[in-house]
């Protein structure tokens, strides 16, 4: 091989394996994205169970249920439509009705229950989750102070 031709494949092998560390990255990428939804989004377009989505909202008053250890199930809406969603786990010391929550999970097959891994609620007073805080506003259902970042 002449050294011009050796150069041209070295240029080559290391743009093919930039090429594929790029597909890597993407890949890895698109199976850790999970999607912000709230109640009215999925009505008007519902999404295939064990899709990995964010749903958020209000905590509905009245639909805290307690199970067994640290099962407890409630209803997330957003003033329009509600949502059942079953969570196993330890639920934030400030989780409680009418509050904002962004729960993070899969719907369960052939059922339109939510089944949350994580379940986020306000941290003080005057904090809901930005999406859901703009997305309630939008809707006209919560009229709370400025939602802070």
């Amino acid at each position: 091989m002449t050294r011009k031709q050796t150069r041209l494949a070295v240029i080559a092998g290391g743009m093919g394996f930039i090429a594929v560390a790029v597909l890597l990255v993407l890949f890895a990428f698109s199976q850790s994205v999970a999607y912000f939804y709230m109640p009215a989004d999925l009505a008007k377009t519902p999404v295939n169970a064990g899709t990995l989505i964010r749903l958020g909202g209000l905590v509905r008053e009245g639909s805290i249920v307690r199970g067994q250890g640290t099962q407890v199930q409630f209803s997330v809406t957003d003033g329009a439509d509600t949502i059942k969603v079953k969570y196993d786990g330890i639920l934030p010391d400030l989780f409680r009705e009418g509050q904002g929550v962004v729960t993070e999970g899969k719907f369960e097959p052939g059922s339109d229950v939510f089944v949350a891994d994580s379940v986020l609620a306000k941290h003080d007073e005057r904090y809901m989750p930005k999406q859901v805080a703009d997305k309630l506003k939008a809707d006209g259902v919560w009229k709370g102070e400025e939602a802070s970042q």
